[in-house]
């Protein structure tokens, strides 16, 4: 079959077939006396495996080490049950981080809604960016 085949059955465009090519996850094609390139339904197969990986969040390099070992005859499993896990933990990671920040903007924004800045607020851009809030909060509370 032909390249746009394969772009029509794998739903990605054919620069990113030839991409996944040249980075190493899909091996060279057989090509015509012309030139062209001939595609097997192995190279649907395989562009289907590359987009669940890239789905689960997997880097490319992830992907091609995943397909190194099945290239090898061996089952890579174990190390995709690996990656996922180490995945995994990345992302709830970058959620805690996301929450701190949730929690940091809400209170700006509690902030900003507290009111204009006066005359003698020394803001170099804008109060409520330059202003400590929790300081404010805890000399009010002082008060």
């Amino acid at each position: 079959m032909k390249i746009g085949e394969v772009a029509d059955l794998t739903e990605v465009n054919t620069k990113t077939i030839r991409f996944y090519e040249d980075a190493g996850v899909l091996p060279p094609p057989k090509r015509t006396a012309s030139g062209h390139r001939v595609y097997g339904m192995e190279t649907v197969d395989r562009m289907r495996f590359i987009r669940r990986c890239q789905a689960a969040g997997l880097s490319l390099q992830e992907v091609r080490q995943i397909l190194g070992v099945h290239d090898r005859g061996e089952v890579p499993c174990g190390h995709v049950r690996r990656l996922l896990d180490d995945r995994l933990g990345r992302v709830r990671a970058q959620i805690a981080e996301l929450i701190t920040l949730e929690a940091h903007l809400e209170g700006l924004i509690a902030h900003a809604d507290q009111g204009e800045p006066t005359d003698h607020d020394e803001a170099g851009v804008c109060w409520i960016l330059e202003s400590d809030p929790g300081r404010q909060e805890a000399a009010s509370a002082a008060s």
